[in-house]
Protein backbone atom coordinates (compact mmCIF):
# COMPACT_ATOMS: atom_id res chain seq x y z
CA UNK A 1 0.00 0.00 0.00
CA UNK A 2 1.42 3.22 -0.77
CA UNK A 3 0.71 6.26 1.34
CA UNK A 4 -0.25 9.68 0.64
CA UNK A 5 2.64 11.97 0.33
CA UNK A 6 0.96 14.44 3.76
CA UNK A 7 1.60 11.71 5.55
CA UNK A 8 5.11 10.49 5.33
CA UNK A 9 6.48 13.56 5.10
CA UNK A 10 5.33 14.04 9.01
CA UNK A 11 7.46 12.67 11.90
CA UNK A 12 5.77 11.37 15.08
CA UNK A 13 5.33 14.14 18.19
CA UNK A 14 8.57 13.81 19.93
CA UNK A 15 6.64 14.39 23.17
CA UNK A 16 4.54 10.95 22.23
CA UNK A 17 8.13 8.95 21.12
CA UNK A 18 9.53 10.14 24.22
CA UNK A 19 6.56 8.59 26.46
CA UNK A 20 6.75 5.22 24.64
CA UNK A 21 10.36 4.92 25.41
CA UNK A 22 9.77 5.67 28.86
CA UNK A 23 6.71 2.83 29.30
CA UNK A 24 9.31 0.48 27.37
CA UNK A 25 11.77 1.21 30.12
CA UNK A 26 9.40 0.79 32.92
CA UNK A 27 8.36 -2.46 31.44
CA UNK A 28 12.01 -3.79 32.15
CA UNK A 29 11.97 -2.67 35.21
CA UNK A 30 13.96 0.48 35.18
CA UNK A 31 12.51 3.15 37.77
CA UNK A 32 12.06 6.19 35.47
CA UNK A 33 10.79 9.70 36.46
CA UNK A 34 8.78 10.75 33.40
CA UNK A 35 9.11 14.66 32.72
CA UNK A 36 7.91 14.19 29.13
CA UNK A 37 4.72 14.61 28.93
CA UNK A 38 2.59 18.05 29.24
CA UNK A 39 -0.35 17.04 31.47
CA UNK A 40 -1.60 17.87 34.39
CA UNK A 41 -1.36 15.06 37.66
CA UNK A 42 -4.11 16.26 39.51
CA UNK A 43 -7.40 14.76 39.02
CA UNK A 44 -10.65 16.06 36.89
CA UNK A 45 -12.31 18.48 40.07
CA UNK A 46 -15.11 16.40 41.61
CA UNK A 47 -17.82 18.97 40.83
CA UNK A 48 -17.20 18.62 36.87
CA UNK A 49 -17.11 15.22 37.59
CA UNK A 50 -20.65 14.78 38.73
CA UNK A 51 -22.21 17.46 36.47
CA UNK A 52 -20.65 14.62 33.91
CA UNK A 53 -22.35 11.67 35.35
CA UNK A 54 -25.62 14.14 35.54
CA UNK A 55 -25.51 14.60 32.09
CA UNK A 56 -25.47 10.14 31.70
CA UNK A 57 -28.36 10.14 33.70
CA UNK A 58 -30.39 12.83 32.16
CA UNK A 59 -29.86 11.12 28.63
CA UNK A 60 -27.45 13.59 27.06
CA UNK A 61 -25.66 10.75 24.92
CA UNK A 62 -27.52 11.56 21.18
CA UNK A 63 -25.72 13.72 18.58
CA UNK A 64 -25.32 17.28 19.81
CA UNK A 65 -25.26 20.33 16.88
CA UNK A 66 -21.96 20.14 15.28
CA UNK A 67 -20.81 23.43 17.08
CA UNK A 68 -21.37 22.87 20.41
CA UNK A 69 -24.46 22.48 22.84
CA UNK A 70 -26.35 26.26 22.64
CA UNK A 71 -25.70 26.22 26.79
CA UNK A 72 -22.06 25.59 25.91
CA UNK A 73 -21.23 28.29 23.86
CA UNK A 74 -23.16 31.07 26.06
CA UNK A 75 -20.94 29.64 28.42
CA UNK A 76 -17.82 29.85 26.66
CA UNK A 77 -19.29 33.66 26.13
CA UNK A 78 -19.73 34.62 28.97
CA UNK A 79 -16.04 32.87 30.36
CA UNK A 80 -14.67 35.35 27.64
CA UNK A 81 -15.98 38.27 28.90
CA UNK A 82 -15.53 37.62 32.76
CA UNK A 83 -11.91 36.59 32.23
CA UNK A 84 -10.64 38.28 29.53
CA UNK A 85 -13.16 41.07 28.47
CA UNK A 86 -13.91 39.62 25.26
CA UNK A 87 -17.12 39.76 23.36
CA UNK A 88 -17.95 36.71 21.17
CA UNK A 89 -21.21 36.02 21.00
CA UNK A 90 -22.44 32.51 20.62
CA UNK A 91 -22.13 32.81 16.93
CA UNK A 92 -18.53 33.29 17.39
CA UNK A 93 -17.71 30.03 18.95
CA UNK A 94 -16.92 26.54 17.79
CA UNK A 95 -16.42 23.31 20.38
CA UNK A 96 -14.21 20.55 19.00
CA UNK A 97 -12.30 17.55 20.27
CA UNK A 98 -9.63 19.53 22.20
CA UNK A 99 -7.58 22.65 21.62
CA UNK A 100 -5.41 20.33 18.60
CA UNK A 101 -8.78 19.89 16.92
CA UNK A 102 -10.02 23.82 17.05
CA UNK A 103 -6.64 24.24 16.13
CA UNK A 104 -6.39 21.92 12.71
CA UNK A 105 -9.95 23.71 12.04
CA UNK A 106 -8.40 27.35 12.00
CA UNK A 107 -5.54 26.21 9.57
CA UNK A 108 -7.09 24.27 7.23
CA UNK A 109 -9.71 26.77 6.98
CA UNK A 110 -6.90 30.05 6.04
CA UNK A 111 -4.06 28.64 4.78
CA UNK A 112 -3.92 27.55 1.15
CA UNK A 113 -0.80 25.64 -0.53
CA UNK A 114 1.56 28.05 -1.01
CA UNK A 115 1.18 30.28 1.84
CA UNK A 116 3.41 31.63 4.35
CA UNK A 117 2.75 31.31 8.22
CA UNK A 118 4.89 32.92 10.88
CA UNK A 119 5.87 30.73 13.52
CA UNK A 120 8.22 32.47 16.49
CA UNK A 121 10.17 29.13 18.36
CA UNK A 122 10.62 27.74 20.23
CA UNK A 123 6.41 26.24 19.07
CA UNK A 124 4.52 23.74 20.34
CA UNK A 125 5.18 20.46 17.79
CA UNK A 126 1.94 20.52 16.23
CA UNK A 127 1.72 23.91 14.44
CA UNK A 128 4.15 22.98 12.11
CA UNK A 129 2.89 20.10 10.85
CA UNK A 130 -0.81 21.40 10.51
CA UNK A 131 0.34 24.23 8.21
CA UNK A 132 2.42 21.67 6.25
CA UNK A 133 -0.75 19.68 6.12
CA UNK A 134 -2.80 22.75 4.55
CA UNK A 135 0.07 22.69 2.12
CA UNK A 136 1.42 26.07 4.08
CA UNK A 137 4.86 27.08 4.15
CA UNK A 138 6.35 27.66 7.31
CA UNK A 139 8.53 30.97 8.74
CA UNK A 140 9.96 30.35 11.55
CA UNK A 141 11.53 33.19 14.00
CA UNK A 142 14.29 32.18 16.19
CA UNK A 143 13.51 33.59 19.60
CA UNK A 144 16.12 32.82 21.91
CA UNK A 145 16.72 32.59 25.69
CA UNK A 146 18.10 35.57 26.59
CA UNK A 147 14.71 37.04 25.29
CA UNK A 148 12.89 34.78 27.08
CA UNK A 149 12.17 33.04 24.22
CA UNK A 150 9.45 35.76 23.28
CA UNK A 151 9.07 37.56 19.80
CA UNK A 152 10.11 41.14 19.42
CA UNK A 153 8.16 43.89 17.53
CA UNK A 154 10.92 44.08 14.81
CA UNK A 155 11.40 40.62 14.53
CA UNK A 156 8.17 40.34 13.41
CA UNK A 157 8.10 43.00 11.35
CA UNK A 158 11.64 42.00 9.11
CA UNK A 159 9.64 38.54 8.25
CA UNK A 160 6.68 39.27 7.24
CA UNK A 161 6.32 39.55 3.46
CA UNK A 162 3.12 39.75 0.78
CA UNK A 163 2.63 35.66 0.85
CA UNK A 164 2.00 36.04 4.87
CA UNK A 165 -1.40 34.34 5.70
CA UNK A 166 -1.22 33.52 9.23
CA UNK A 167 0.96 34.34 12.34
CA UNK A 168 0.66 31.35 15.14
CA UNK A 169 1.53 31.83 18.57
CA UNK A 170 0.48 30.62 22.38
CA UNK A 171 1.28 32.41 25.38
CA UNK A 172 1.65 31.44 28.13
CA UNK A 173 3.90 29.08 26.07
CA UNK A 174 4.39 25.58 25.75
CA UNK A 175 7.35 24.48 25.66
CA UNK A 176 8.85 28.07 27.28
CA UNK A 177 6.60 29.00 29.53
CA UNK A 178 7.22 32.65 28.51
CA UNK A 179 3.93 34.69 28.88
CA UNK A 180 3.65 38.08 26.77
CA UNK A 181 3.02 41.62 28.86
CA UNK A 182 0.38 43.28 27.48
CA UNK A 183 2.96 46.25 26.42
CA UNK A 184 4.58 42.93 24.62
CA UNK A 185 1.38 42.12 22.71
CA UNK A 186 0.76 45.96 22.22
CA UNK A 187 4.03 46.38 20.26
CA UNK A 188 3.39 43.27 18.04
CA UNK A 189 -0.41 44.36 16.88
CA UNK A 190 1.41 47.59 15.96
CA UNK A 191 3.05 45.56 13.41
CA UNK A 192 -0.07 43.31 12.79
CA UNK A 193 -2.05 46.45 12.24
CA UNK A 194 0.29 47.60 9.38
CA UNK A 195 0.15 44.06 7.53
CA UNK A 196 -4.11 43.65 6.94
CA UNK A 197 -3.81 40.55 5.09
CA UNK A 198 -2.23 39.06 8.55
CA UNK A 199 -4.44 36.50 10.15
CA UNK A 200 -3.41 35.24 13.77
CA UNK A 201 -3.61 32.35 15.89
CA UNK A 202 -3.48 32.72 19.74
CA UNK A 203 -3.19 29.47 21.51
CA UNK A 204 -4.09 30.69 24.90
CA UNK A 205 -4.70 26.96 26.31
CA UNK A 206 -2.79 27.68 29.29
CA UNK A 207 -4.51 30.92 30.32
CA UNK A 208 -4.77 30.14 33.88
CA UNK A 209 -1.47 28.27 34.70
CA UNK A 210 0.00 31.81 34.31
CA UNK A 211 2.32 32.91 37.39
CA UNK A 212 2.38 37.26 36.46
CA UNK A 213 -1.12 38.02 37.29
CA UNK A 214 -3.98 38.33 34.85
CA UNK A 215 -4.10 37.23 31.22
CA UNK A 216 -3.26 38.97 27.98
CA UNK A 217 -4.55 38.03 24.85
CA UNK A 218 -3.98 39.70 21.43
CA UNK A 219 -7.44 39.34 20.64
CA UNK A 220 -8.10 42.39 23.11
CA UNK A 221 -6.79 45.18 20.36
CA UNK A 222 -9.73 46.25 18.45
CA UNK A 223 -8.17 46.70 15.27
CA UNK A 224 -7.13 43.30 15.32
CA UNK A 225 -10.01 41.73 16.30
CA UNK A 226 -11.52 40.72 12.93
CA UNK A 227 -7.85 39.15 12.21
CA UNK A 228 -7.46 37.12 15.28
CA UNK A 229 -8.09 33.58 16.55
CA UNK A 230 -8.53 32.20 20.08
CA UNK A 231 -7.86 28.90 20.64
CA UNK A 232 -8.23 27.35 24.36
CA UNK A 233 -9.80 24.50 26.17
CA UNK A 234 -10.57 22.30 29.47
CA UNK A 235 -7.37 20.23 29.50
CA UNK A 236 -4.56 22.33 31.20
CA UNK A 237 -6.70 24.84 33.63
CA UNK A 238 -9.37 22.09 34.34
CA UNK A 239 -7.45 18.99 34.24
CA UNK A 240 -9.57 17.22 31.88
CA UNK A 241 -6.77 16.35 29.40
CA UNK A 242 -8.58 12.76 28.32
CA UNK A 243 -12.04 14.81 27.83
CA UNK A 244 -11.00 16.00 24.53
CA UNK A 245 -12.95 19.56 24.91
CA UNK A 246 -11.52 22.48 23.42
CA UNK A 247 -12.90 25.52 21.42
CA UNK A 248 -11.86 28.41 18.99
CA UNK A 249 -13.26 31.88 19.19
CA UNK A 250 -13.21 34.41 15.97
CA UNK A 251 -15.28 35.62 13.29
CA UNK A 252 -18.19 34.92 12.23
CA UNK A 253 -17.67 33.58 8.67
CA UNK A 254 -13.93 31.27 9.84
CA UNK A 255 -16.18 29.61 12.72
CA UNK A 256 -19.41 29.02 10.00
CA UNK A 257 -16.44 27.20 7.81
CA UNK A 258 -14.83 25.48 10.50
CA UNK A 259 -18.44 24.22 11.38
CA UNK A 260 -18.75 22.91 7.41
CA UNK A 261 -14.81 21.60 8.12
CA UNK A 262 -15.91 19.57 11.37
CA UNK A 263 -18.67 18.43 9.97
CA UNK A 264 -17.05 15.91 7.38
CA UNK A 265 -14.67 15.21 9.84
CA UNK A 266 -15.90 14.66 13.94
CA UNK A 267 -19.33 15.97 13.67
CA UNK A 268 -19.93 17.27 17.03
CA UNK A 269 -17.66 16.89 20.38
CA UNK A 270 -18.51 14.75 23.19
CA UNK A 271 -21.77 15.51 24.59
CA UNK A 272 -20.70 14.44 28.18
CA UNK A 273 -18.05 16.47 27.73
CA UNK A 274 -19.82 19.12 26.87
CA UNK A 275 -22.03 19.13 29.36
CA UNK A 276 -19.12 18.82 32.07
CA UNK A 277 -17.75 22.09 30.56
CA UNK A 278 -20.44 23.77 30.86
CA UNK A 279 -20.23 23.87 34.51
CA UNK A 280 -16.52 23.81 34.49
CA UNK A 281 -17.30 27.37 32.99
CA UNK A 282 -19.51 28.56 35.05
CA UNK A 283 -18.11 27.26 38.50
CA UNK A 284 -16.15 29.02 40.97
CA UNK A 285 -12.16 28.98 39.82
CA UNK A 286 -10.60 27.71 43.49
CA UNK A 287 -9.91 24.28 42.27
CA UNK A 288 -8.20 25.37 39.44
CA UNK A 289 -6.55 28.35 41.58
CA UNK A 290 -5.49 25.21 43.70
CA UNK A 291 -3.70 23.66 41.29
CA UNK A 292 -1.71 26.46 39.88
CA UNK A 293 -0.36 27.45 43.58
CA UNK A 294 1.16 23.94 43.70
CA UNK A 295 2.56 24.31 40.04
CA UNK A 296 4.03 27.90 41.28
CA UNK A 297 5.66 25.46 44.10
CA UNK A 298 6.78 23.20 41.88
CA UNK A 299 8.65 25.98 39.92
CA UNK A 300 10.14 27.54 42.41
CA UNK A 301 11.85 25.00 43.64
CA UNK A 302 12.52 23.22 40.13
CA UNK A 303 13.96 26.24 38.50
CA UNK A 304 16.64 26.90 41.68
CA UNK A 305 17.56 23.48 41.98
CA UNK A 306 18.28 23.38 37.89
CA UNK A 307 20.21 26.46 37.99
CA UNK A 308 22.88 24.92 40.55
CA UNK A 309 23.76 21.99 38.15
CA UNK A 310 26.90 23.04 36.60
CA UNK A 311 26.39 23.60 32.41
CA UNK A 312 22.95 24.25 32.78
CA UNK A 313 20.96 27.69 31.48
CA UNK A 314 18.06 28.44 32.53
CA UNK A 315 15.51 31.19 32.50
CA UNK A 316 12.03 31.51 34.69
CA UNK A 317 9.06 30.28 33.00
CA UNK A 318 6.10 32.69 34.17
CA UNK A 319 3.08 30.19 32.91
CA UNK A 320 2.44 26.92 32.23
CA UNK A 321 4.09 23.75 34.04
CA UNK A 322 7.62 23.23 31.72
CA UNK A 323 11.45 24.69 32.24
CA UNK A 324 12.82 24.90 29.11
CA UNK A 325 17.06 24.67 29.83
CA UNK A 326 20.00 25.82 27.46
CA UNK A 327 21.94 22.34 27.70
CA UNK A 328 24.25 23.44 24.24
CA UNK A 329 27.14 23.51 26.91
CA UNK A 330 27.38 19.79 27.26
CA UNK A 331 27.51 19.52 23.21
CA UNK A 332 31.23 17.55 22.37
CA UNK A 333 31.38 15.76 25.98
CA UNK A 334 31.42 12.38 27.24
CA UNK A 335 30.84 9.94 29.75
CA UNK A 336 33.42 7.40 28.02
CA UNK A 337 31.28 5.56 26.45
CA UNK A 338 28.44 8.41 24.82
CA UNK A 339 29.33 11.18 23.16
CA UNK A 340 26.58 14.09 23.25
CA UNK A 341 26.82 15.57 19.96
CA UNK A 342 22.95 17.29 19.99
CA UNK A 343 19.80 17.78 21.93
CA UNK A 344 18.35 14.61 20.64
CA UNK A 345 21.60 12.75 22.35
CA UNK A 346 21.27 14.46 25.82
CA UNK A 347 17.75 13.80 26.04
CA UNK A 348 18.54 10.31 24.93
CA UNK A 349 21.63 10.33 27.30
CA UNK A 350 19.46 11.33 30.50
CA UNK A 351 16.80 8.74 29.83
CA UNK A 352 19.33 5.65 29.62
CA UNK A 353 21.66 7.32 32.28
CA UNK A 354 19.38 9.04 34.00
CA UNK A 355 16.44 7.21 33.96
CA UNK A 356 15.06 10.52 33.80
CA UNK A 357 13.03 11.51 30.56
CA UNK A 358 12.74 14.59 28.81
CA UNK A 359 12.00 15.70 25.48
CA UNK A 360 14.53 17.11 22.90
CA UNK A 361 14.05 21.23 21.68
CA UNK A 362 14.52 20.17 18.55
CA UNK A 363 11.08 19.04 18.51
CA UNK A 364 9.99 22.47 19.42
CA UNK A 365 12.31 24.40 16.85
CA UNK A 366 15.13 24.87 19.64
CA UNK A 367 18.60 22.76 18.67
CA UNK A 368 19.98 24.23 22.12
CA UNK A 369 17.43 23.49 24.50
CA UNK A 370 15.34 20.19 25.90
CA UNK A 371 11.68 20.46 27.34
CA UNK A 372 11.09 18.95 31.34
CA UNK A 373 7.71 19.11 32.87
CA UNK A 374 7.03 19.99 35.87
CA UNK A 375 3.56 18.76 36.27
CA UNK A 376 4.45 15.90 38.34
CA UNK A 377 5.05 15.40 42.19
CA UNK A 378 7.56 17.44 44.50
CA UNK A 379 9.21 13.74 45.27
CA UNK A 380 9.72 13.00 41.66
CA UNK A 381 11.41 16.38 40.64
CA UNK A 382 13.65 16.27 43.54
CA UNK A 383 14.41 12.77 42.41
CA UNK A 384 14.90 14.10 38.82
CA UNK A 385 16.87 16.78 39.72
CA UNK A 386 19.84 14.41 41.86
CA UNK A 387 19.80 11.81 38.63
CA UNK A 388 20.15 14.53 36.37
CA UNK A 389 22.34 16.62 38.17
CA UNK A 390 24.74 12.72 38.39
CA UNK A 391 24.43 12.11 34.92
CA UNK A 392 25.40 15.32 33.46
CA UNK A 393 28.44 15.38 36.22
CA UNK A 394 29.84 12.30 34.35
CA UNK A 395 30.50 14.36 30.99
CA UNK A 396 33.75 15.79 30.75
Amino acid sequence: MQLAQRISSINEPQTIKMAKLSRELKAQGVSIVDLSLGEPDFRTPEHICEAAIKAINEGYTKYPPVAGYPELLEAISLKLKRDNNLDYPPNQIIVSTGAKQSLANAVLCLVDPGDEVIIPTPFWVTYASQVQMAGGVVKYINCGIDNDFKLTPEQLEANITSKTKLFMFSSPCNPTGSVYSREELAGLAEVFMRHPYVNIISDEIYEYINFTGHHQSIAQFDELKDRVVVINGMSKGFAMTGWRMGYLAGPAELVRACDKLQAQFTSGANTIAQRASITAMLSDLSATYKMVDAYKERRDYFIAALAKIPGIKINMPHGAFYAFPDISSFYGKTDGETVIENDTDLSMYLLNKGHVTTVCGSAFGDTQCIRLSFATSMTNLREAVKRMGNALGQLK
